[in-house]
């Protein structure tokens, strides 16, 4: 099968065409809820979006509105992304705060001091951040980050490439994302160099054309869930679309698990002939192992011989699905940011909710090795993220449907 391109790359190009007037066509853009609210913030800052199959036409040429209400900033907080490129592209942007979400706090601290470096002047009040650029525009700076923050290196780049001189940022998140929003920027004139690495150097220039075309990064999070299914199951299954190189402690880790994982040009084939093994994982920042792989990887790690230990150092709520998962028969207890997951023969098919995107995704892995049948409500969630997720599942011969409630519903005697 093949996955999309990468959700968290889309929703943050789609902010970054604001910055130029003219249309900029995105495509490889995943058919999904979260690209659904991020087309409506654009064009309620005035912004023309066309969409047909996987692509995005945006006209920014109109764009004069600075300010992202809360209403749609409250239902997705990758509406953050706009901060940069209104300031840099209209001298100011009034947007909504966008507060917490089930996974944990996201405070934007680094977003602020960041843009405050650049000279940017700001307001916080009544639930909105207002900044607003010196009369003489931004200038360039070096910022140091407390942590390689994935959204405020997004609203930097965006905000610095047409500030006066140079900007430096240390500490800088090496998400291949972070690379995709460089080269699309680039493209528009921009001149970033070190996207990728700690340390990006961002030479302002004067004005940003619109790009021709630019193609979406295959969604490295996505391939690594379809990933996790293979290991599950046994398979092969053969994971088209994205760079191994972008799963690299990933996929380290799922060979350790006794998994065969042989890389390829444009994907991964993964099969397993024996039993898990129990490994290790911790979450960190790009090149580490991904948070938004630990969920699917504790899927894994339920049904291994031995037991693991999960720690999350990224997002303090992320094991809430725990609870979830334990009500399939998983051995899980939690201990502040460590999960010991103690490996069992079997889970048992049970009616579970997502509690989030990611953790949605894992509860239907489990579903597909689950004794009997397993209903997963709050799909809304796995929706916002994975394109046709049930089909794609199908497609590689899982036993899945929808319930008449809309709840994916996983069993039978040989579910894989």
């Amino acid at each position: 099968m093949r996955v999309e391109g990468a959700k968290n790359s889309a929703l943050k190009l789609m902010a970054a065409a604001l910055l130029a007037p003219g249309a900029s066509t995105i495509t490889n853009v995943p058919d999904i809820a979260d690209v659904d609210i991020m087309a409506e913030v654009v064009s309620g800052l005035g912004a023309r979006v066309e969409r047909s199959d996987h692509a995005l036409v945006i006209d920014a040429t109109d764009a004069t509105s600075y300010e992202a209400p809360y209403e749609l900033v409250a239902r997705m907080r990758a509406s953050i992304s706009v901060l940069g490129p209104l300031v840099a592209r209209l001298g100011r942007a009034r947007v909504a705060m966008p507060g917490g979400c089930a996974i944990g706090s996201r405070k934007i601290d680094m977003h602020i001091a960041g843009l405050q470096h650049l000279g940017v002047t700001i307001e916080i009040g009544h639930g909105f951040i207002l900044a607003t650029a010196p009369p003489m525009g931004l200038q360039g700076a070096d910022v140091t980050l407390e942590f390689p923050s994935v959204g405020a290196t997004e609203n930097l780049l965006t905000a610095a490439v047409t500030a006066r001189g140079t900007t430096t940022i240390d500490n800088a998140a090496r998400e291949p994302e972070i690379v995709d929003l460089a080269e699309f920027l680039n493209a528009m004139g921009a001149r970033i160099a070190g996207a990728g690495t700690q340390t990006i150097v961002i030479e302002g220039v004067d004005e940003l054309r619109p790009v021709e075309e630019h193609r979406v990064v295959g969604d490295r999070v996505e391939a690594g869930t379809f990933l996790v299914a293979g290991a599950l199951c046994g398979g092969p299954v053969t994971v088209r679309g994205f760079d191994c190189d972008h799963l690299g402690l990933t996929i380290d880790k799922l060979r350790k698990a006794g998994c065969i994982v042989d890389c390829l040009l444009d994907g991964a084939t993964i099969s397993r002939e024996g039993a898990v093994a129990a490994v290790d994982v911790q979450t960190l920042p790009h090149p580490g192992f991904p948070t938004d792989m630990q969920a699917q990887f504790m899927a894994l790690m339920a049904i291994a011989e031995g037991s693991s230990v999960i720690t999350e150092n990224v997002f303090e709520n992320r094991f809430m699905f725990a609870d979830e998962l334990s009500r399939m028969g998983a051995d899980v207890r939690i201990e502040g940011h460590h999960a010991l997951v103690r490996g069992v023969e079997q889970l048992s098919g049970a009616p579970v909710r997502c509690p989030d995107l990611r953790a949605g995704a894992a509860l239907v892995l489990a579903g597909l090795v689950a004794d009997g049948e397993t209903r997963v409500g709050d799909i809304h969630h796995i929706e916002r993220g994975y394109e046709r997720f049930v089909d794609k599942l199908a497609s590689l011969g899982a036993n899945i449907g929808y319930a008449w409630d809309d709840m994916p519903v996983l069993g039978g005697e040989n579910p894989c």
